[in-house]
């Protein structure tokens, strides 16, 4: 039995889940959102006293790997209807700055030119900036897998250089930086 595939999922009061035994589709729906997610045919899925319960009809080493996906994926859903999930970037290096109107997304990266990066509008935005302190991003969204697509493609623009620590990392990151030239002598 998978470690994680039988694991059951806590349904919170406020989510519903509808399970289409046909399309194999899932639907769940809480405060912050609705969200749909195809489930392989060889996982089975029953809602029982607040909990969601996968099964597996086989061994095989497919199927094994279907049922930990499907879990983690469908405890995504749960989690971002009802709670939500935020990832926070640094904008680390001299003159880099972020501003957000709406669901525009403006990067001084140190570039000849801004970036304009329009977010899906799942996603909410948030940028702040204090002084004495690196700009920050703050990315909400309940879709945790789009969530995280949009906060790569925005690390991408300035992924953090090895050298003086310079670009875009994501909160709490420990980025290693190497000796220049100047250690050799």
């Amino acid at each position: 039995m998978s470690r994680i595939g039988k694991l059951p999922i806590a349904l919170p009061e406020n989510v519903t889940i509808d399970i289409n035994e046909k399309t194999h589709i899932v639907t769940v729906k809480g405060k912050r959102g609705e969200l749909t997610q195809y489930v392989d045919p060889c996982i089975s899925m029953s809602v029982e006293d607040g909990h969601l319960h996968l099964t597996r009809h086989t061994d095989q080493k497919r199927h094994r790997a279907m049922h930990g996906l499907y879990r983690a994926l469908l405890a995504n859903m749960v989690k971002g209807v009802s709670e939500g999930f935020t990832i926070e970037q640094q904008l680390v290096g001299t003159g880099y700055r972020a501003q957000a109107t709406g669901q525009l997304l403006e990067l001084s990266l140190g570039y000849s030119h801004n970036i304009i990066f329009e977010l899906p509008k799942e996603i909410s935005v948030e940028t702040i900036t204090e002084k004495g302190k690196d700009p920050m991003i703050k990315l909400t969204c309940s879709d945790k897998q789009l969530l995280g697509q949009v906060a790569n493609k925005i690390r991408s623009y300035r992924k953090p250089e090895p050298y003086k620590g310079k670009g875009i990392r994501f909160k709490g990151e420990v980025v290693r930086t190497k000796v220049g030239k100047s250690a050799d002598k």
